[in-house]
């Protein structure tokens, strides 16, 4: 799977866990010194990053006897390196939404398109309630390549007539993945020969779902194991709450349109429905960052709902020095340029609170947009902030690294985070005037997304077990 959030053995798993570092080191040479001495010398360099960890990842599988392998696509499926597998037991395609539009295309058909690419002849495939036209793409894809495709059950279908279903992961985003991971479980059961695998439920298919171009899956009896793994699964970063005393975060890697509305609806559910505090006041924040070829502008604005208090922006690294750490480093991405995607991601903000004040007679007046950068002389750390404080409605505030930005939105509350240096390193007063209310408040909220690099770094910060 990929990206990886803390460290980069995540990405091959044996039984659910990171490969160990000597696996890790064992296997990783073994395949460097094998591609150095049989290299094309034509074409000298090495595979790309995620070329290199696709091929260890099936070698550390073939090497190590895995019984099944669950092969997440980096990019897209059609030209990803992880489709070279001729026949695999089953192949699923969970809901679509517009991302890496530079290689993908900018449209859900032609994403289907490149999604569908990896559909192979006489191997079953299965995919959830999608878009008409979407849909109609991946269905003649799979006719194109003699590929038998099933849309999913709804999971309520599964419930009839039993408890409803408890899910380890939260959001109702969440169900479509589930009803999808039981398709495939079952299938590769199937082929094992297992017994037991439960009736076939005869039930009226949703209306969402009738009428579709696709053959409706059927829904079954669970299992008990099957039950059990729904409940139990958990997953880093993705709908991911941890309580340090009165600072809660929220962590959810969303970084495409309808993965942030599915965040803004579980954040909503997950936080902002929490009764509010009888002693004291309640702070939420927003630590955000995106990546890549991403709509930052779109996203940011599915957010302002939420009615953040301060936004917080600060790039993918966790120290501004991320020298000693090769697991939390972009090689493509430098400093300045990622604190550049910052403060324009700050500028967007500021201006979409302003449209919104517009619209609502009881916010005060709008800032104008605007910001200076300022040097802190006591740690030589960028804040960059509009120019008047604007206490409890919505100062944007961008950090160099998030180790500091993790600081300053905890206030030394949170037992995993060092207090913030002292006064003299953030000069502007909406920061201060910021400080004050987070040390203050009864709670702090703090939702972070936009980026998976991010949710792991602050993971690295915030659970420093996962380092080691």
């Amino acid at each position: 799977s990929s990206p990886h959030l803390v460290q980069v053995r995540e990405r091959i798993r044996i039984n659910g866990q990171p490969i160990s570092k000597d696996l890790f080191n064992k296997y990783f040479w073994l395949v460097y010194n094998r591609l150095e001495e049989t290299k094309d010398p034509a074409h000298a360099s090495m595979p790309a990053y995620f070329r290199f960890l696709t091929i260890m990842a099936f070698h550390v599988f073939l090497q190590e006897k895995v019984d099944l392998a669950v092969v997440e696509v980096g990019i897209g499926g059609t030209y990803d390196c992880t489709n070279i597998i001729r026949t695999p037991v089953v192949c699923g395609v969970s809901s679509l939404g517009i991302d890496h539009t530079s290689i993908l295309g900018d449209t859900m058909e032609k994403i289907a398109w490149q999604k569908g690419g990896i559909f192979k002849p006489g191997v079953p495939a299965f995919t959830v309630a999608q878009p008409e036209r979407p849909l109609e793409v991946l269905r003649e894809r799979a006719q194109e390549r003699k590929c038998p495709l099933y849309l999913c059950p709804e999971l309520d279908d599964f419930e009839e007539g039993c408890q409803a279903l408890e899910l380890g992961l939260a959001g109702a985003h969440q169900r479509s993945n589930a009803a999808l991971a039981l398709q495939l479980a079952r299938t590769w059961l199937q082929r094992r020969g297992c017994q037991g695998l439960g009736e076939v439920k005869e039930v009226l298919p949703s209306t969402e779902l009738l009428g579709r171009p696709v053959p409706l899956a059927p829904a079954f009896q669970l299992t008990d194991a099957m039950i059990q793994g729904l409940r139990d699964t958990e997953w880093l970063g993705r709908t991911q709450v941890l309580s340090h005393g009165p600072v809660t975060w929220y962590l959810d890697g969303a970084h495409t349109t309808s993965s942030i509305q599915a965040c803004v609806r579980w954040f909503r559910q997950a936080a902002l429905n929490q009764d509010k505090p009888h002693d004291g006041s309640e702070v939420r924040v927003l630590l955000f960052n995106a990546t890549g070829d991403r709509d930052t502008a779109a996203l940011l604005k599915l957010l302002v709902p939420c009615h953040f208090d301060y936004a917080v922006f600060c790039p993918n690294f966790t120290e501004v020095s991320v020298a000693n750490n090769a697991d939390q480093q972009n090689f493509n991405v430098t400093l300045e340029n990622a604190l550049t995607r910052c403060l324009e991601n700050q500028r967007t903000w500021t201006r979409l609170l302003e449209e919104k004040v517009g619209q609502d007679p009881w916010l005060p007046s709008p800032l104008r947009v605007g910001g200076l950068l300022q040097p802190a002389p006591a740690r030589g750390s960028l804040l960059l902030v509009p120019p008047a404080p604007r206490p409890l409605n919505s100062p944007a505030l961008v950090f160099p690294c998030l180790a500091q930005a993790l600081r300053w939105v905890a206030q030394g509350r949170d037992p995993h985070l060092a207090a913030p240096a002292a006064s003299g390193a953030l000069p502007h007063p909406a920061a201060s005037s910021g400080a004050v209310l987070l040390r203050e408040a009864a709670a702090v909220r703090v939702l972070v997304t936009g980026s998976l690099h991010l949710v792991g770094g602050a993971l690295r910060l915030l659970d420093p077990a996962l380092s080691q």
